[in-house]
């Protein structure tokens, strides 16, 4: 059910992507929107599931990174925070979906639009599923990176391609603290599970968590456009 909720969305996106052209606008809608859907309803049924039945999903898909005492797993992580998150966001992501078969529907790259959309859902719910930071950080570029393909979508226009640039180089900014957060945490702790960190955080040293957080602030105003980092998502509007 896990892979069910993470890779529908990234599944729908690479078959509008890569096979949009030979199954047509229709099909290619149809099969995001679907793939969303069906995301969207496991997401319910596991809510249901952990939050009624207090029940905890973890599903390891394979070690990613294993270093000496450093180890990074391909995991994903169903508990109460993170299908909280997940809950909104993949309802909101379906209803931008379902909108957008109309509101593109003029448009002659319907295919390349979906699959753009459908991926930015998948970097969503991997940055809100993720057992360890570094997946979370993963889940965060890919977000990034869909936000630049969106926003300079008509990339015909000089100002829609800038808008891209410009979105991308601040959000940049952002990823160098949160990149510094997670090496001096893994300097800390040794470790980037989620787990680990929660089980060991009153033994830590209060300084360096502040100077961790700090960091991980610091990227966190950048992608959530806060004041003074705010003046890619106003040229972003040359997208829409």
């Amino acid at each position: 059910m896990v892979n069910v909720i993470v890779f529908s969305t990234l599944l729908g996106s690479l078959t509008s992507g890569f096979l949009g052209r030979y199954i047509g606008v229709t099909w290619s809608k149809a099969i995001v929107c679907l793939s969303v859907i069906v995301s969207l309803i496991a997401t319910y049924t596991l809510y249901f599931n952990v939050m009624i039945l207090d029940h905890e999903y973890r599903n390891i898909i394979m070690s990613w990174i294993s270093v000496d005492f450093f180890n990074v797993d391909w995991g994903f992580l169903i508990d109460k925070v993170s299908v909280s998150v997940l809950i909104p966001v993949v309802t909101i992501s379906s209803l931008v979906h379902l909108y957008a078969t109309v509101y593109m529907s003029h448009d002659p790259h319907q295919q390349r639009f979906f699959s753009y959309l459908s991926f930015f859902t998948f970097g969503m719910i991997v940055l809100v599923t993720g057992d360890n930071l570094l997946i979370l950080f993963l889940g965060w570029e890919l977000i990034g990176v869909a936000s630049y393909l969106l926003i300079s979508f008509w990339f015909t226009r000089i100002s829609a391609g800038k808008s891209g640039l410009n979105s991308l180089l601040i959000n940049r900014f952002g990823d160098t603290f949160f990149s510094i957060g997670l090496g001096l945490t893994v300097y800390l702790v040794g470790s980037l599970n989620f787990d680990t960190l929660f089980s060991l955080n009153s033994y830590l040293s209060t300084d360096m968590l502040t100077i961790i957080l700090i960091c991980m602030l610091l990227g966190c105003a950048s992608k959530s456009v806060q004041f003074g980092l705010h003046t890619w998502l106003l040229n972003s509007m040359e997208g829409y």
